[in-house]
């Protein structure tokens, strides 16, 4: 089949390279210059486990390419997606004028029946909007259907390639046909394709991260109750994640969520719900409870050092909201290193992956080429993203390098016994705190 995929961010290069994988014929299109030279020269402006081999391969192969220009690159196509960002507004709704923008576009550009389909994450009865928006100039028939993406990061060409399902907004026959097409070879396995009505298919997507982001959120909260009431939330999270009802995934405590869907999804969910005059309380929770959560350490950390963090150097371990990806969108360590700055500290940070996009934003911190380095001199360590290279360091060197050996650690890398075999201060969330400056002072 011949596709467009409108948009070059994550979600837009990600589907464009899968479908070409799959034997398609594929054009991305965006209007920023640099990133098309950019892909068309083979450089791949994000960081995504996979994507390159598939990308370099279907570059060689002739079917995928780039373009700036709209007319150009939706000529031929039979189904078009938009993949255009949805920044929250001030409000917490999703900013629509990039997708309007397009389907204004699009209008008289189309020369045969097409289906449009809506990859954003976008509000309840977008693709009505995005019909309207065509209607005002098409001379031919179309069709706007609403198929969410459900990518994580770090992991995203597995999840495409091999979807868990696959959710489609339409009530056209004829686009669900195509659809159908579209999708076949990536759900050869049996696992669903999921049709449903457009306006469905869009509350399905804000649903699903929203109660992803409340299953966190409530694991946060045991945590804080178990440090005070002397329980172990590593125990609590093994004996509930058993439960075949609530399952073993996003169960592990820590600092809270970020990246680019659960923040903004959240928010948007809740501004829809007010939208309408429903008063949606957990997501209200949740918001206010993930933003204390990501600052949860800086009292803890000011607290060790007798209420002033002046002079100290902290060293930073994780700038990226997750492991395996580049992305800082919500990210609890910018957080973190900006309220350490605001306190006089000095910070040291090390990313395998993230330093760059930091550089742009904060620039008045040391950015070191090893973990080790970051610990050089430093007071104590600070821990922000699980990079798998970040669970089993040479402590022995840490140690040396470190003036203290303590560690806060939002997101519980280590096991308590360890810790203090190894004389560690080790904080962590929802355990106990081995606090080692304590029984000295005793």
């Amino acid at each position: 089949m011949k596709l467009a995929v409108v948009g070059t961010g994550y979600v837009g290069l990600v589907t464009g390279t899968c479908f070409a994988e799959t034997g398609n014929q594929v054009t991305c299109v965006d209007i920023d210059t640099k990133k098309v030279s950019q892909l068309q020269n083979g450089e791949i402006p994000i960081y995504e486990p996979g994507l390159d081999i598939l990308f370099d391969r279907n570059i060689a192969e002739g079917r995928l390419s780039f373009t700036t220009n709209l007319k150009e690159g939706i000529e031929g196509a039979e189904i078009i997606f938009l993949a255009l960002p949805t920044p929250p507004g001030e409000d917490g709704s999703a900013d629509l004028k990039y997708i309007l923008k397009v389907a204004d576009d699009l209008g008289p550009l189309l020369t045969q029946y097409t289906v449009i389909v809506d990859k954003s994450t976008v509000p309840v009865g977008t693709a009505e909007k995005v019909h309207a928006r065509i209607a005002k100039n098409a001379t031919v028939g179309f069709d706007v259907v609403s198929n969410p993406e459900f990518l994580r990061e770090g992991v995203a060409v597995e999840d495409f390639m091999k979807p868990d399902r696959v959710v489609v907004g339409t009530t056209s026959e004829s686009a669900k046909k195509l659809i159908e097409k579209l999708y076949a070879p990536l759900v050869r396995q049996g696992n669903p394709v999921i049709f449903m009505d457009e306006r469905s298919a869009e509350m399905t997507k804000y649903a699903a991260n929203s109660f992803l982001a409340l299953k966190i959120t409530f694991m946060n909260e045991i945590a804080n109750l178990c440090e005070l009431v002397g329980a172990n939330v590593d125990d609590i999270r093994r004996g509930i994640g058993t439960d075949s009802r609530i399952g073993k995934r996003f169960l592990f405590a820590g600092i809270g969520y970020g990246g680019s869907c659960f923040p903004k999804d959240v928010q948007a969910l809740a501004k829809t719900s007010a939208d309408y005059g429903y008063d949606f309380r957990t997501l209200k929770s949740v918001m206010a409870v993930n933003d204390d959560q990501k600052k949860k350490l800086i009292p803890i950390v000011r607290e060790y050092f007798d209420g002033s963090l002046h002079g100290k150097t902290i060293a930073v371990w994780g700038l990226a909201f997750k492991p395996y990806t580049d992305d800082i969108r919500e990210a609890p360590a910018l957080e973190n290193i900006k309220a350490l700055l605001s306190e006089g500290a000095n910070v040291t940070v090390y990313d395998p992956e993230a330093m760059d996009n930091v550089k742009q934003i904060i620039p008045n911190i040391t950015f070191c080429h090893t973990a080790y380095a970051a610990l050089d001199d430093a007071d104590a360590l600070m821990i922000f993203t699980e990079w798998p290279q970040f669970r089993t360091p040479d402590f022995t060197k840490m140690g040396k390098l470190l003036k203290e050996k303590v560690i806060f650690d939002g997101r519980n890398l280590y096991e308590l016994n360890q810790m203090q075999d190894l004389g560690f201060t080790y904080y962590s969330i929802g355990r106990e705190a081995l606090n080692v400056k304590e029984v000295i002072d005793l």
